[in-house]
């Protein structure tokens, strides 16, 4: 495994940590080499003590022992090497190329090798070419050849587009690992088989019995040291297309004819592609965009989006979107989907909320009871992993009272829980060729399509209220104006 970007706060904190916990779970393979590859002039031996240094602070925070697994971690460094090399240089790939030869005698590698490019998307097609010009990616002998990308995946649907053009010329979709950190949560992976494995769900998952669908992701961090980045993305471009979007698609998707990489993906891809697209005008009343301001969380003033750092006093970057979605097909026609992504919000919390309708009130409208609350099916994907239903039941005693009761399931409880980056089934499925997790390039093309007309709309018009939300809310109120014009309301995000 090749890390482009290997001196990096992303191998550091996610990709090397997830490989230690493959190995801790003997999932790793003995033969497994790993090779950095960074402009930094580096010893492959102070290159393995910040990775070691980076990796006692991530288990003493993760585990009951705060200790590293010495034989886990020496499966991860045995073998480790390091390579400099400038991402734009050809030199630098063949320099690449070489060591990969010798990492292939010394390990018994067969010659398979994954390119991981945790590295500025601006640098993703350039690495691709770059692999194909050093005749990297030629896939013969059984041999194989695999590169994952992070995300963004473009900026907008024509970058994407060019994108993809840019890496297909050069490699199969087959090669292709687009990775999103979400699909490696057990609550997203769990959504097909709670769906399709169990059989008193699947026939009340239509328009026939749900109401609304509801998805958050809310987050307690503001942008900090991400400035000059998120100026350059925003809350929409950052979340929407890639992570919530394929939240949709699992909670959408019809069933695949198998758990094939490609059926699964190719029941995802329908339905982002059903997704209606807004005219221009109307916009404002599908989408909304907000800006936190100054607030108090945790017992602490934390300042505006404007005062961070590299943000421009005047931005009119937003750090909250919500938009109100309309898939058009036959199962879901009439029922929305709103979605809401958002920086300093109250909680960290990333949900599903499924809200069905309500029954018929003519059975209990003779009885001294109140209107009974609607049935909502939880899936909690972060941080506390897990799924419940809330319905009515009656309180015990002679009076007839309706209460609000819940079932709750947690992972930890029944499975326990190991700690885990998120990366480590991901990375695992690149290994063994498995691509279901992973987008396809229709998929993200398609979840462009969709969010385009608003990024049209918001950068040729200004956002006036700026900033419109206090940092520890839920929000802008304009995002709660947006459900009651429908006679709806957002779960607390709590």
């Amino acid at each position: 495994m090749v890390i482009f970007g290997a001196a990096g706060d992303l191998t550091k904190r996610l990709v090397v940590p997830a490989l230690y916990n493959l190995a801790k779970a003997k999932l790793l393979p003995k033969e497994f080499a790993l090779v950095g590859f960074d402009l930094a002039p580096l010893e492959v031996n102070v290159w393995k003590q910040n990775l070691t240094d980076m990796l006692s602070v991530f288990v003493k925070h993760g585990t009951d022992t705060g200790t590293v697994d010495a034989d886990a971690w020496k499966t991860v460094t045995d073998g480790m090497t390091y390579v400099q090399g400038d991402l734009t240089d050809a030199a630098s790939f063949q320099k690449l190329k070489g060591k990969l030869q010798e990492v292939d005698n010394a390990e018994h590698t067969g010659g398979n090798y994954i390119f991981y490019l945790a590295i500025a998307d601006r640098f993703f097609g350039t690495v691709v070419e770059q692999l194909g010009h050093a005749e990297l990616m030629k896939q013969e002998n059984g041999q194989w050849r695999r590169v994952v990308v992070e995300k963004p995946f473009g900026h907008d649907l024509a970058s994407a587009k060019a994108l993809n053009k840019q890496i297909l010329d050069v490699i199969d979709e087959s090669q292709t690992y687009r990775i999103d950190h979400f699909l490696g949560k057990e609550t997203v992976q769990n959504i097909m088989m709670f769906r399709f494995a169990n059989g008193m769900f699947e026939p009340i998952w239509n328009r026939d019995r749900i109401d609304h669908v509801q998805i958050t992701v809310a987050e307690t961090v503001g942008v900090e040291k991400r400035g000059r980045f998120y100026e350059k993305t925003g809350a929409l471009r950052d979340m929407v297309p890639n992570h919530v979007f394929q939240l949709v698609a699992m909670t959408a998707m019809e069933a695949p004819n198998s758990f094939s990489a490609n059926a699964v993906r190719s029941e995802k891809a329908k339905v982002i592609e059903a997704i209606r697209i807004v005219k221009p005008g109307d916009v404002p009343c599908h989408a909304v965009r907000g800006q936190y301001a100054q607030g108090n969380m945790d017992g602490k003033t934390v300042p505006e989006y404007r005062d961070e750092p590299d943000v421009a006093g005047d931005s009119e970057v937003e750090t909250y979107a919500a938009l109100k979605l309309s898939i058009d097909n036959w199962r879901w026609s009439g029922v929305p989907f709103y979605i809401r992504t958002g920086k300093r919000l109250r909680k960290r919390k990333t949900a599903i909320s499924i809200r069905f309708k309500e029954t018929p009130g003519v059975l209990l409208r003779d009885m001294m009871v109140r209107k009974p609350a609607p049935n909502w099916l939880l899936l909690r994907i972060q941080p506390e992993e897990g799924i419940a239903l809330e319905f009515g039941a009656k309180v015990p005693g002679p009076t007839m009272q309706l209460g609000d009761v819940r079932m709750d399931f947690k992972y930890e409880d029944y499975f326990g829980t190991a700690p885990a980056t998120g990366y480590e089934t991901l990375i695992y499925d690149v290994m063994i060729g498995d691509a279901t997790l992973f987008q396809r390039a229709d998929n993200i093309e398609s979840g462009w399509a969709v969010v385009q007309p608003v990024l049209d709309y918001w950068s040729s018009n200004k956002a006036h209220d700026f900033p419109n939300y206090r940092s520890g809310s839920d929000g802008p109120t304009t995002a709660e104006e947006l459900l009651e014009r429908d006679g709806r309301l957002w779960r607390p995000i709590d």
